[in-house]
C-alpha cells in the first residue's frame, strides 16, 4: 500500500468528493442510521473518527449524535481546510496515518467510514481501537467487500486487498460482540468508461495504480469495459460493496 500516493490522490480530489462521491454519501447515511440505531447515547462523550476525509459523514454524525468531544483524523492534512465549519474547541483535526499514530484513549465510539480498506493491516487497527476504547466502548464502521469496483479491476487488473465479511468477522470476534453485521452491493450507471474513471479520479479511489496511461491503453479499457459492462440503456455499471459493522468491546 503506498500511502503517500493514497495521501496525494485524495489530496487532489478534497475539492470534488462531496460533489461526486455518490455512492460514499449513500454509505455514509447508512452507518449514521446504524449508529444512531445500536449505540447509546452514553458513548457519544469520548468519538473518535478515522478517515474523515472532507467531512461527509461526520456532519451526519454531529447532526445525529452530538458528542461531547469529537476527534477527527485524516492521513491528509489538507482536509483541516474542507472541515472549518465544524472544527472548535471540543472539535479537533489531527492529520496523519491512522495505523501509526497514537490517539488518546477512553473512547466510547470508533467510528470510520469507508477507510479502512486503504490500512496495511486492518487486523492490528481493529486490535488497537479495542486497546482504545472504554470497557463498554463501541466500533462501528463501513468498508469495502471483493466486489468493490470489480469492473475495473477485472480489466485493469489493480484492486485493493478487500476482506470478505466472513474474514472480518472472523477477525473481529476475539476483541468485540458483533451488534450488526451486513454489506450490499450498489450499481452507480455512468454514460461512458471515461466517465467512471473521472468519477473515481473525482473521489480519490484511484490510489491502487500509478502507472501513467496511454492514449492506446485508454481506448483499449473504454473499448473492453463497453464490451463488458454496458446496460440497455447504453450506459455502463459500477458497482460499489459496501460493508457495515456495529460491533462492542469485549470488557477485560
Amino acid at each position: 500500500m503506498d500511502k503517500g500516493l493514497i495521501r496525494r490522490r485524495f489530496a487532489r480530489a478534497a475539492s470534488t468528493y462531496s460533489e461526486r462521491a455518490d455512492a460514499q454519501r449513500r454509505i455514509a447515511e447508512q452507518m449514521t442510521r446504524l449508529i444512531v440505531r445500536y449505540v447509546p447515547r452514553s458513548a457519544y462523550r469520548n468519538v473518535l473518527e478515522v478517515g474523515c476525509g472532507t467531512g461527509v459523514f461526520t456532519r451526519m454524525l454531529l447532526h445525529r449524535t452530538h458528542p461531547s468531544r469529537l476527534w477527527l483524523n485524516d492521513i491528509c492534512p489538507e482536509m483541516e481546510n474542507r472541515l472549518t465549519d465544524v472544527l472548535n474547541e471540543r472539535i479537533r483535526f489531527c492529520a496523519g496515518d491512522a495505523e501509526q499514530m497514537d490517539f488518546p484513549g477512553n473512547q466510547g465510539l470508533i467510528a470510520s467510514c469507508s477507510a479502512v480498506q486503504w490500512f496495511d493491516s486492518p487486523e492490528r487497527f481493529f486490535r488497537r481501537c479495542s486497546d482504545l476504547l472504554t470497557d463498554n466502548g463501541y466500533f462501528s464502521f463501513s468498508t469495502f467487500g471483493k466486489q468493490n469496483l470489480c469492473e475495473v479491476a477485472s480489466i485493469t487488473g489493480n484492486a485493493l486487498e478487500y476482506r470478505s465479511l466472513e474474514e472480518l468477522k472472523d477477525t473481529l470476534r476475539p476483541h468485540y460482540e458483533l451488534l450488526h453485521v451486513s454489506e450490499e452491493l450498489i450499481h452507480l450507471s455512468f454514460p461512458s468508461p471515461l466517465d467512471v474513471l473521472k468519477h473515481l479520479q473525482a473521489t480519490g479511489v484511484t490510489g491502487v495504480g500509478s502507472q501513467r496511461w496511454t492514449k492506446g491503453m485508454l481506448t483499449d479499457f473504454c473499448d473492453r469495459y463497453s464490451a463488458a459492462y454496458r446496460l440497455p440503456d447504453r450506459n455502463v455499471r459500477l458497482t460499489y460493496h459496501p460493508i457495515y459493522i456495529i460491533a462492542k468491546k469485549i470488557a477485560s
